[in-house]
């Protein structure tokens, strides 16, 4: 299942290489082991590009074509993950998050008096920003993490699942 599921849903390599933004990297683009497909690539993919959705910062695929380029991992999955932040799933993810640093911080995660002025402004974000950063900080750690385990995970049990079907069918 993984390794034909996630061929299939992989956008092509020509088309990355030739993304005006991917551009940028040059022949590095070209290291097979960025298009290969197995069991520690595609778990190392799904960290990188896990990681990279919950960076708040513009230009996610860059960073993650960058890392999946500095562990050697899928680099087309790593980029593709990076969409599961997208703007309709960006404000209730960075919402949990600023609430997850709210209460590693201790801090309350509301507002009593806000107001609608550059100083207002500045001052709710100065006081936003840190459970912000935590909170986006530890769950890019635990989804990367756990992503990397499920599918290699995943990977091994289909493969042995397979490995025992072959085993029946030809006894």
């Amino acid at each position: 299942m993984p390794k034909k599921t996630l061929k299939r849903l992989m956008p092509d390599p020509g088309t990355i290489k030739n993304n005006k933004y991917l551009g940028l990297l040059g022949n590095r683009l070209h290291d097979n082991n960025l298009w290969y497909l197995n069991r520690h690539s595609a778990a190392g993919a799904f960290a990188v590009g896990l990681f990279c959705a919950w960076v708040p910062l513009p230009f996610q695929m860059v960073l993650a074509a960058l890392l999946a380029m500095t562990f050697r991992v899928n680099l087309p999955l790593s980029a593709v993950l990076v969409w599961l932040s997208n703007p309709l799933t960006m404000p209730p993810m960075f919402y949990f998050a600023y609430r997850l640093g709210s209460f590693l911080l201790d801090r309350p995660h509301h507002y009593k008096h806000f107001e609608l002025s550059l100083s207002g402004l500045g001052s709710a974000m100065s006081s936003a920003a840190p459970p912000f950063l935590l909170g986006c900080l530890v769950m890019a750690i635990v989804s990367s993490a756990t992503g990397y385990m499920v599918i290699h995970g995943l990977w091994r049990w289909t493969v042995a699942r397979r490995w025992k079907q072959r085993r029946r069918n030809a006894e």
